[in-house]
């Protein structure tokens, strides 16, 4: 049993807490509370530390994903689709990291939110109405690969998972950002729990933190998707676009420094 100093499980909460309610908002609850877990439990191996960070995350995910689903539509056969060809894909990522090198694509990655950010800012209406495509079976080949590829993605990389979930629904579906948000949630809880299927056999999660942590995050997660849904589009785009931006300086220091 993990011994904590009654100043670190508080901590550890309030982490969780803020972490779960800015990820059922506009997603990258990760850069929040997995920071937070290196840094208050710096003697802890890495995998455990990632394994803890993904039992939490999994259930404010997938309070947040039921929440929105009572009062958001969500079109359910691509997002499913979408949800299971990550789940599937994202243990192929999680392979491929000892295979290939991170860093190799760092660079691409930053491109592609500078791209994001720059699409989102010019395009004044992008994402602020619902614009419902017909779902035939190209709309549903494309749920497929687009659930394949960021799939692949968390399970190697991880990094602004979500956002590119909010932006590709948007771009391909007609969704407004809070349904792209709210989409977003069933398809990062797919990619949890694919995750834990590895981390929780293998023994990689503190339950002495991750159980009062998901707690907490829960908490979280009630809070951010009531005040997404009380905020509407205009909010969640707000809070997209900063994440981005965060994004984007965290991959430049990372690729700065990795280049140092």
């Amino acid at each position: 049993m993990l011994e904590l100093l009654p100043v670190e499980l508080p901590w550890l909460l309030l982490i969780a807490f803020i972490a779960g309610a800015v990820d059922a908002a506009v997603g990258g609850g990760g850069l929040i509370q997995l920071p937070g877990l290196f840094t208050v439990l710096p003697q802890h191996n890495p995998a455990v530390l990632l394994g803890s960070n993904k039992f939490t995350s999994m259930f404010g995910t997938a309070t947040a994903a039921w929440r929105y689903s009572r009062r958001i539509h969500i079109p359910w056969r691509p997002v499913l689709l979408a949800a299971a060809a990550a789940f599937a894909c994202s243990f192929a990522g999680a392979t491929a990291v000892s295979l290939l090198p991170r860093d190799a694509i760092r660079p691409l990655i930053l491109v592609l939110l500078v791209l994001i950010l720059g699409y989102t800012l010019l395009k004044k209406d992008f994402g602020a109405l619902q614009r419902p495509t017909h779902v035939g079976r190209r709309e549903l080949a494309i749920a497929v690969g687009l659930g394949g590829a960021i799939g692949f993605y968390d399970g190697f990389f991880g990094p602004g998972t979500g956002s590119f979930l909010i932006f590709l629904f948007i771009r391909f579906f007609g969704m407004d950002f809070l349904g792209a948000s709210a989409s977003s949630k069933i398809v990062n809880l797919a990619t949890n729990v694919a995750a834990l299927c590895w981390f929780v056999p293998a023994g990689q999660v503190l339950l002495a933190i991750a159980v009062p942590m998901a707690v907490a995050n829960v908490g979280g997660a009630l809070a951010g998707s009531w005040l997404a849904m009380r905020g509407g589009s205009g909010l969640i785009r707000r809070l997209f676009l900063a994440l981005v931006c965060i994004l984007i300086l965290r991959m430049a220091w990372d690729t700065l420094h990795a280049l140092a």
